[in-house]
């Protein structure tokens, strides 16, 4: 490491982590207080810079365009012409009601028609716009309305199951239980037949 890297490491925050704005830090120590505990106490004292940055990964989602993992595609799939299905993808959101997590799994499905997209394309879809604030029935949406964009396929489904901690930890506190949401377009939709079989690799 060279000199003039050595003067680019800020000794007080060695790994470059991001700033966190003080007029942030300070509507957190007042959330503290008015929960009833005291910000300046030892245990809290980096609480307000932590969640700071907690909350920029948790919402990094912003940054980006999801679209943008479907812009590379394949066309030369070997006249391959059935399901391509990705099941059990974990994802974590924040209800945009309380600020209270989400955590759930995705299946993704799409019927090509000409184009196919790299697999993991679809959980970084996923993540792209769960990784905002969010409503289970919106992410939903969201997600399919992508692929169906983007990817011009025949059918596209998506089935996201998700426990919510609003739910689960305020309000009526009810644990392990899960809410399911799902999208069917295209053939999914208007053809019963295509519809019983993604839904029957999903599992449902």
């Amino acid at each position: 490491m060279s000199c003039a890297d050595d003067h680019d490491i800020d000794p007080e925050n060695p790994l470059n982590k991001p700033d966190v704005p003080d007029y942030v830090q300070d509507a957190i120590r007042t959330l503290i207080e008015w929960a009833g505990d005291d910000p300046a106490r030892e245990g809290l004292l980096d609480t307000p810079k932590r969640v700071g940055r907690a909350w920029l990964e948790y919402c990094e989602g912003y940054k980006e365009d999801p679209a943008i993992h479907l812009s590379r595609v394949f066309e030369e799939v070997g006249g391959y012409e059935e399901i391509v299905l990705l099941k059990d993808i974990p994802f974590q959101s924040a209800c945009e009601h309380h600020m209270a997590p989400i955590t759930g799994k995705a299946h993704i499905a799409y019927l090509p028609h000409k184009k196919v997209v790299g697999i993991s394309k679809l959980a970084r879809v996923l993540h792209g716009f769960a990784r905002r604030l969010q409503v289970q029935e919106r992410l939903t949406a969201e997600v399919a309305d992508c692929i169906w964009e983007n990817l011009e396929p025949q059918g596209v489904a998506v089935v996201i199951e998700a426990q919510h901690g609003c739910m689960t930890g305020r309000g009526v506190k009810t644990p392990g239980v899960a809410m399911t949401t799902s999208r069917v377009m295209g053939c999914f939709l208007e053809d019963p037949r295509s519809r019983k079989e993604v839904m029957s690799l999903m599992g449902y």
